[in-house]
């Protein structure tokens, strides 16, 4: 399993996996609208390209030429001193693998080549996701609602980990 940093002409790839992962990650969260909302709103090509103008770094998990994950980070978010994992997703059948962990180790080694020495996430606070974060050293430093139009609201925790 090799992770690369993906460019520009290799964001079908995170939007595919997006589309494919995202019902078996929210399918007993979100409503099918919710979801069809923000799969539009943060994954059509556009707006990934917009996050990567904005500095999200994306990775992907690739072996023999299938791609079976992706993260995105940006270091220094918001002038923090703290680098964000905005994204970290696998293909349901790889879950338990190791390859979150394995996608989670390049985004730690990135955040302390650029100095920064804590990585903070968001997640659903109804996500069993946070368990993942939980045994990788994260934990909940509060929680965040997040408008995001159509009037859908986000309930997340902020977890951090020390790096």
């Amino acid at each position: 399993m090799r992770i690369l940093q993906a460019d520009k002409d290799q964001l079908y790839i995170v939007r595919d996996l997006a589309y494919t992962i995202w019902p078996d990650a929210y399918g007993e969260i979100l409503s099918e609208a919710q979801l069809d909302y923000m799969l539009e709103n943060f994954y059509a090509i556009p707006a990934l390209e917009m996050q990567m103008e904005n500095h999200h770094v994306f990775l992907l998990a690739e072996e023999n030429g299938v791609f079976y994950g992706f993260a995105s980070y940006e270091v220094n978010c918001n002038a923090t001193g703290k680098t964000k994992l905005h994204k970290i997703y696998v293909l349901p059948e790889t879950q338990g693998k190791g390859l979150g962990k394995l996608l989670l180790a390049e985004v730690e080694k990135a955040a302390l080549q650029a100095g920064n020495r804590i990585l903070f996430l968001n997640v659903n606070r109804y996500n069993i996701a946070q368990e993942f974060y939980k045994r990788l050293g994260f934990d909940i430093v509060h929680e965040e609602d997040i408008e995001i139009g159509n009037g859908y609201l986000m309930e997340d925790f902020v977890m951090e980990k020390p790096l």
